[in-house]
């Protein structure tokens, strides 16, 4: 095998190694929540670093399923969720 070939798979192996521990680092919290709008329901789960943006997250995620326009968006995210599980 040539140098080059090996630095270069060496170099990838990092890069990867790198990346996957700073995704995972970041993961403090995890969170489902089931949203319930208009007779609808939707689950989502969502990891963050941050408790409050983690859980503002998926209650986006879960409305962006069952509600429709930026009206119906907002008056979903103001509701109370049905369930909220932190996981992490």
């Amino acid at each position: 095998m040539k140098k080059a070939a090996l630095i270069g798979i060496v170099f990838l192996f990092v890069v990867v190694g790198a990346l996957y521990y700073s995704t995972m680092s970041l993961a403090q919290h995890r969170v489902e929540v089931c949203m319930e709008f208009n007779s609808m329901t939707s689950c989502r789960t969502v990891s963050g670093s941050k408790k409050e943006d983690t859980l503002r997250a998926a209650i986006t995620n879960a409305c962006a399923t069952i509600a429709s326009g930026v009206t119906d968006s907002i008056a979903c995210s103001q509701t109370e969720p049905k369930t909220v599980n932190w996981l992490k």
